[in-house]
C-alpha cells in the first residue's frame, strides 16, 4: 500500500526536531553531528541567529507579491551577487534545477538571438548531476535517473570528465556551449583542474560558444572561495547557483554576463515564487555572513585541518580508504569498502554524511564548523571505518 508521501526516497528512520550550529536533534533529544548540512544546503548551520532574524523580520512584512512587481529584496540580492562575481544580471529561482533550466534556455536563446538557431547542444560530462527535471537528467546523462521517463531531451553530448581532447572532438556546428561542475558532488567529489577549466574557456572563446558552470553545490563559500572557479581566473558566461545561498531556505539563481543574457527579453522566462521577499531576505542574510571579513579564510583554515585529519585517517585505514578528494569543505572519502556500510556505522556513532558516486562518502559540513567539530568528526569516522574493517575481516578458522 502506497504511503501518503510518494516513496521516491529510501529514507533513513530518523526524524529531526531542531538544530543548532553543526548539531541536529531527534524528537527524543538524541544529538547528531551534521556533516551533511542537508546536502551542502545549510551553509551557516542550523538556526543561525542572523538568518532567523532576517526571516522573521521579513515574514512580518511581506511574503509574496509575484514578479509582476518590483521586489526590493530581490533587487538588492542581485546587485550584491553581481558586485561580487562576473555577472551583470541574473534570474532568481526556487532551486538549483530551476537555475540549470534557466541556464540551458539562456544558452540556446543566445545563439537563436544571434541568428544561429541550430546551435542548441551543450557538451556535458560523465558523472554529472544537474537536477531532476527532464532537461537536467538528460544533461547529467546518468541511466539511473533517465530510466523509465521516455526519450531523453535532445541536445546534450556527454564526454569523459576532464577529457579536453574529447571536448574538442565533440564541438560541432550545433554546439551552443559547455556545461560543467567545477567540483562534481553526486559524481564522487571529482575536481576539474585549473588547467582543464582554462582549456574549456579557451575552447569556448575559439568556437564562439558559452561556458556554463554548475556551482549549485560547490558555490557560495563551500570550497573556501565564494565560487569554486575563482582560483582558475576563468570567467564563465553563465552560472547556476543554489543550495548554500539560502542557508536552508529554497532559493537559486542563474547568473550571466550581459552578452550571454542578451536573448532573454521580457516574456522568455518566468517563475511564480522565484525571488520572493522571504527567500531573498534570507539570501541577503547569507551574503552578510559569507562576504564578511575573514569568513572565507576561516573556511580555508578549518578545511585544511579536516583534510589533514582525513589523510591521517587514510594512513590508519589503508585497507578501507583509497583516496581523499574534493576542495574546501566539500570533501570525499573514496572507499575500498562499501560506502553504505561506512554511512551506517557513522549513524550508529551519531554522525551524518552523504553517499556519492564512485563509492565515495561525502563530507559537507556547515561552513561555520570549528576545530572541535573537526576533531569530533575525525574520531567518529575513525570508529566507523574500524567497525567496517572488523566486520569485513575473515573469522577465525574453526
Amino acid at each position: 500500500m502506497i504511503t501518503p508521501l510518494l516513496p521516491t526516497y529510501a529514507r533513513a528512520d530518523l526524524a529531526f526536531e531542531r538544530g543548532e550550529g553543526a548539531r541536529v536533534y531527534t524528537e527524543d533529544g538524541t544529538e547528531f553531528l551534521d556533516f551533511s548540512a542537508g546536502i551542502a544546503v545549510n551553509s551557516l548551520g542550523h538556526a543561525h541567529p542572523h538568518l532567523v532574524a532576517a526571516l522573521c523580520e521579513q515574514a512580518q512584512k511581506l511574503w509574496h507579491t509575484s514578479n509582476a512587481f518590483r521586489i526590493s529584496q530581490q533587487e538588492r540580492l542581485a546587485e550584491r551577487l553581481a558586485a561580487a562575481t562576473f555577472a551583470d544580471t541574473m534570474f532568481i529561482t526556487n532551486s538549483g534545477t530551476e537555475a540549470i533550466e534557466c541556464a540551458i534556455k539562456m544558452a540556446r536563446r543566445y545563439h537563436w538571438s544571434k541568428g544561429h538557431p541550430e546551435r542548441y547542444r551543450l557538451i556535458t560530462f560523465e558523472g554529472a548531476f544537474h537536477g531532476r527535471t527532464l532537461a537536467a537528467i538528460a544533461a547529467g546523462g546518468q541511466e539511473k535517473y533517465l530510466e523509465g521517463f521516455g526519450p531523453a531531451v535532445e541536445g546534450f553530448d556527454q564526454v569523459a570528465f576532464g577529457d579536453i581532447d574529447a571536448v574538442k572532438a565533440a564541438i560541432g556546428p550545433e554546439t551552443a556551449g559547455i556545461l560543467v561542475e567545477p567540483v562534481q558532488g553526486e559524481g564522487g567529489l571529482r575536481t576539474l583542474s585549473v588547467m582543464a577549466l582554462r582549456a574549456l574557456r579557451d575552447l569556448c572563446d575559439e568556437n564562439g560558444i558559452l561556458l556554463v558552470l554548475d556551482e549549485i553545490q560547490c558555490g557560495v563559500g563551500r570550497t573556501g572561495h565564494l565560487f569554486a572557479h575563482e582560483p582558475s581566473g576563468v570567467t564563465p558566461d553563465i552560472m547556476a547557483i543554489a543550495k548554500g545561498i539560502g542557508g536552508g531556505f529554497p532559493i537559486g539563481a542563474c547568473l550571466a554576463s550581459e552578452e550571454a543574457a542578451s536573448g532573454m527579453v521580457a516574456g522568455t522566462h518566468g517563475s511564480t515564487f522565484g525571488g520572493n521577499p522571504l527567500a531573498c531576505a534570507v539570501g541577503n542574510a547569507v551574503l552578510d555572513v559569507v562576504l564578511g571579513e575573514g569568513f572565507l579564510q576561516h573556511v580555508r583554515d578549518v578545511s585544511l585541518r579536516l583534510r589533514q585529519g582525513l589523510a591521517a585517517l587514510q594512513d590508519a585505514h589503508p585497507e578501507a580508504i583509497e583516496e581523499i578528494r574534493g576542495e574546501g569543505l566539500m570533501l570525499g572519502i573514496k572507499c575500498k569498502v562499501p560506502n553504505k556500510d561506512v554511512l551506517a556505522e557513522l549513524r550508529e556513532r551519531r554522525m551524518l554524511a552523504v553517499a556519492a558516486g564512485d563509492n565515495v562518502v561525502r563530507l559537507l559540513p556547515p561552513l561555520i564548523i570549528d576545530e572541535t567539530d573537526v576533531a569530533d568528526a575525525l574520531e567518529r569516522l575513525d570508529g566507523a571505518f574500524a567497525a567496517v574493517e572488523a566486520a569485513a575481516a575473515p573469522g577465525d578458522a574453526a
